[in-house]
């Protein structure tokens, strides 16, 4: 029999404590993971913990196909899932299927009701006057100048008139109509546009200014607000995500409200805004142009329609007259501040441009906002599913009862055909399963992973996947026993081809929950994704587990001799005798006759 090389190979053959020990404090510190981060079960999908499905197929209008195309629907999404978290449902999952269907996912029995009216509407986009503004936590802002223009550092952008209106985004952003090129932005302008996608999470909008009284005018024909609405406004605390949520709630566009909005320091501001002067269904289309005329870099220009010019030209013309804050106007879609550009004289002509500190990505999103305040583009609501907690809970429990009879099968397969190596196995099996169940409940809060009926048939799946890549090794293990050999050097000999099969069949294996997982969306995804991560999970129990463990086994009496329990029995297994050199018989001696 050939003796096993010397080197590497041997070193880690005989310390294969090591890779038990590393794969052992892996699942130590995974299992610290999640206990440390409270969420020590997996996340669970519609159809296992219940709740509703929003199918939503976006239709254009007339002469607007192009409407429909990726860009949109981005942003569609952006809105649609800040409104549904605004429930309160911080699981909820909103993402694009196809390129013109929207699928919402709201777990945990979220009123159905309240969540298709959430979402089933376009962006509410107003134009409102702004009659006060100051920083969350009552910061103090500088004072308007004499002249009525912003102070070194405006509390809101600026918009002057030219043919193409112009309207600065930020504290320094000037609102101006594009022929005219006397209007230019304040010197003391230095906000950087902010764009409205980034203002649902925090984007820029002009630093605050003095703090001015809610018992100023308000421009635009709003009237001084009520005491309800300084005691509102006097509350609002924009620092805080659940009071940002509810801010002007129930306000209708011909009231006066409040609202928050964050400035290009990352600060929170509170407003309070003058009734809706300009809807956005009044905007015709807005893109983002690199105005390289006037060098002032990416801008967002708007263009109205006939009864938004002379609404725009209205509101624009009554701020232009007024003193900081209170010639500004804010952008405000869903409720929130995304820009309040400030103006200094009427802008007619029904464009606009608001200028200010933009990069190319924010003035784009800046635009797309804008536009899908105003786009002719709708949602069709296609189906609306509602699973109940209880229907959930029983085809959860369907399905653990199914992996349970699964794996039992399994074991009983083993334990029959295997004997003792079944311990080797099973033990493989228990620990692939802690290594599955600890990383779907790390992935649920780490990105969002959610385990659904197909995710729960992919691990079922993946418990003959696994057990197959203990088989392959078990058979060449025997095959060298077969050939004559005893157990220890049977083992160390049938790795290197056991190792190549399992490696080509798990890559297999992978290869195709990766194509199912780009190709598919959906719930079918789920199926992809466990399939895939309790394939790779294979490789490494095989590697760092089974293989070091039957090293260990066989240096034990039990395995080592054969014993007919063990799975590993020579003459069960047919095997054949060793094979013993030995001499030729010499010829016997021709006697030579003389």
């Amino acid at each position: 029999m050939a003796a096993l090389k010397k080197g590497r190979n041997a070193s880690a053959t005989s310390k294969p404590w090591r890779s038990l020990a590393l794969i052992l404090i892996a699942i130590v510190a995974l299992t610290g993971g999640m206990f440390a981060s409270g969420h020590t079960t997996p996340r669970l999908g519609i159809d296992l913990a219940g709740g509703t499905s929003i199918t939503l197929a976006a239709v254009p209008e007339a002469g607007q196909e192009s409407a429909i195309n990726k860009t949109n629907m981005d942003t569609a999404v952006s809105i649609m899932e800040r409104r549904v978290n605004g429930l309160g449902v911080s699981e909820a999952e909103v993402q694009t299927q196809g390129d013109r269907n929207i699928i919402v996912n709201i777990p945990k029995g979220t009123n159905s009701k309240q969540a298709r009216e959430q979402v089933g509407t376009t962006a509410k986009l107003y134009f409102r006057p702004v009659i006060a503004t100051e920083l969350a936590g009552g910061g103090a802002a500088p004072q308007p100048s004499a002249t009525g223009e912003p102070s070194a550092a405006p509390s809101g952008d600026k918009a002057d008139d030219t043919s193409g209106d112009k309207a600065s985004d930020g504290a320094s952003e000037e609102a101006t109509d594009g022929s005219s090129a006397s209007a230019t932005p304040s010197s003391s302008a230095t906000a950087q546009g902010r764009a409205v996608t980034d203002a649902l999470k925090a984007d820029e909008s002009p630093t605050p200014t003095d703090k001015a009284s809610p018992s100023a005018s308000a421009t635009g024909g709003a009237s001084d607000p009520d005491a309800k609405l300084q005691a509102a406004y006097a509350k609002l605390d924009c620092t805080k995500e659940s009071v940002r949520a509810t801010a002007g709630d129930g306000a209708k566009a011909t009231d006066s409200t409040v609202a928050c909005g964050q400035n290009s320091s990352g600060q929170w501001q509170k407003y309070i805004l003058g009734p809706a002067a300009v809807d956005g269904t009044d905007v015709d289309e807005a893109d983002a142009v690199l105005n390289t005329t006037s060098g002032a870099g990416w801008t967002v220009t708007m263009k109205f329609t006939g009864e938004g010019s002379k609404k725009f030209a209205d509101i624009t013309g009554q701020l232009a007259q007024k003193q900081s804050p209170q010639n500004q106007f804010a952008i405000v879609l869903d409720g929130e501040v995304v820009s309040d550009p400030y103006v200094r004289q009427a802008l007619t002509g029904g464009n606009a441009e608001i200028s200010g500190n933009f990069t190319q990505q924010s003035s784009q999103e800046l635009a797309n906002m804008l536009s899908y305040g105003a786009l002719p583009l709708t949602f069709r609501e296609d189906s609306v599913t509602t699973v109940t907690a209880a229907l959930g809970g029983e085809q959860l429990q369907a399905g653990l009862i199914a992996g349970a009879i699964g794996l039992a099968l399994v074991i009983l397969y083993l334990l029959f055909y295997y004997r003792g190596l079944s311990f080797i196995a099973v033990a493989s099996l228990l620990v692939s399963a802690a290594l599955t169940y600890v990383i779907m409940a790390l992935l649920g809060p780490t990105i969002g992973f959610a385990l659904n009926l197909p995710a729960v048939c992919g691990a079922i799946v993946a418990i003959g996947i696994t057990a197959d890549s203990f088989i392959v090794y078990f058979e060449r293990v025997r095959d060298e026993i077969r050939e004559g050999r005893s157990l220890r050097p049977a083992v160390e000999r049938a790795w290197p081809r056991a190792r190549r099969t399992i490696l080509v069949s798990d890559f297999v294996s992978f290869l195709a929950a990766a194509v199912l997982f780009v190709v598919t969306v959906g719930k079918v995804q789920g199926f992809a994704f466990t399939l895939g991560l309790t394939t790779v999970l294979d490789v490494v129990v095989v590697f760092l587990f089974t293989k070091p463990l039957l090293t260990l086994m066989a240096r034990r009496k039990f395995f080592a001799s054969g014993h007919k329990w063990s799975g590993l029995d020579p003459k069960a297994l047919g095997a054949k005798p060793p094979l013993r050199r030995t001499r030729r018989p010499s010829a016997p001696a021709q006697t030579k006759e003389a």
